[in-house]
């Protein structure tokens, strides 16, 4: 019990939260991901979404995995490439705010009914849907490291808990998403402006993290 108060007292709290705040307003942020679970949910029903959600945010285990033990070795190694990596994860993250400026606002949903998948296909779609996309990867590694938030904590099991963090956020917002799907598309289509506020709240967050990433400390 002592030990576990002990750990408590070295976390950092506030960047924890602002962390979890992060995740949660780029899980809310219309992407591939959110708009595949919105239509599936319309078109075969709530638990072929919510199959799809599991899939998705199980494959965020395979991206922690690869950040914890690569960024951590260059952590324990080198000042400078840790900089480095902090100044790329910024620099991509930018680049991500300047590509939602010029996508398109609107949210385009497919509600073509087609023949409904069975669930353990669809999970295994959303897992390698995940997994194997590059982009999620190169995000991790922009998003996690200036999150690190204990110094006395080994750097692996921080990568750990940070990645469950945005895995329980990611599961909150689209398990979300696929139970409400009908009223959220509802939404959607008479509320043109939405995809405009949700798109500048996009660019917001990833400009907020840019800057925050630069700033922070080892």
């Amino acid at each position: 019990m002592h030990s576990l108060f002990l750990f408590l007292e070295t976390i950092n709290y506030p960047i924890l939260i602002g962390f979890l705040v992060s995740s949660l307003a780029l899980a809310i942020s219309p992407g591939p991901d959110n708009i595949f679970v919105l239509t599936q949910s319309i078109s075969n029903g709530t638990k072929s979404g919510l199959a799809t959600v599991f899939g998705l945010v199980s494959g965020c285990l395979v991206h922690t995995t690869l950040l914890a033990f690569g960024v951590s070795e260059i952590i324990k190694r080198s000042d400078t490439l840790f900089f480095l990596i902090k100044l790329f994860g910024a620099l991509y993250l930018l680049f991500l705010a300047l590509k939602v400026y010029k996508s398109d606002s609107a949210i385009h949903l497919d509600k073509e009914n087609k023949a409904a998948k069975p669930h353990g296909k669809l999970f295994w779609t959303g897992f390698t849907m995940n997994v194997l996309n590059p982009k999620v990867t190169i995000f991790f590694l922009a998003f996690f490291p200036g999150f690190l938030f204990s110094e006395e904590l080994n750097t692996v099991i921080q990568f750990y808990i940070l990645g469950l963090l945005f895995m329980l956020s990611a599961l909150i917002v689209f398990g979300t998403i696929a139970v409400l799907a009908g009223k959220i598309s509802k939404y959607l289509i008479s509320h043109k402006k939405a995809g405009l506020y949700l798109k500048w709240v996009q660019i917001v967050v990833f400009v907020g993290i840019a800057i925050y990433l630069f700033l922070s400390d080892k």
